[in-house]
């Protein structure tokens, strides 16, 4: 294991399809996840049904954090520092269940992410690693082309 934390954390951004909520996530999604805590009343739900571009103009979000709450775009708003159980309040006030918006996150129906849950979640066959994968990727191109040696 390594000690140095740049390199652990590193590590981190390169399992694939995995967003660890770290610290400097935190500091990016500071005004998003405060927006989505402002979603526990019900007045301010009300507020945010009603307009929601306009209820958004009220804190200092992102055009990219904005626009994932707009199209809820949740894998997007974790990229961009929002926390999924602050998210939640966002999913909640559209009346989705946690389920029903992981799944989109999965791009699965919620049967079929049901299904693979109750099957214990994703294979740990496959791709393990974002770096192998573009490396493989690089390695197949160059296995294309005229004179590769590869």
């Amino acid at each position: 294991m390594t000690t140095d934390i740049h390199a652990y954390l590193a590590e981190l951004e390169d399992i694939p399809g995995t967003r660890v909520f770290t610290a400097a996530r935190s500091r990016k999604g500071y005004h998003l996840n405060q927006f989505c805590m402002s979603l526990m009343t019900a007045e301010n739900r009300e507020r945010f049904k009603a307009d929601e571009a306009a209820y958004l103009d009220g804190w200092q979000l992102t055009p990219a954090q904005r626009n994932a709450v707009l199209t809820r775009d949740y894998n997007a708003a974790i990229d961009e520092g929002g926390n999924i159980y602050f998210l939640a309040k966002i999913f909640s006030t559209d009346g989705k269940s946690f389920v029903q918006a992981v799944s989109t996150m999965t791009g699965a129906s919620v049967d079929a992410h049901n299904a693979m849950m109750i099957a214990g979640g994703r294979s740990p066959e496959g791709l393990r690693s974002k770096r192998e994968a573009a490396l493989a990727e690089v390695a197949a191109e160059a296995g294309d082309m005229p004179g590769s040696t590869i």
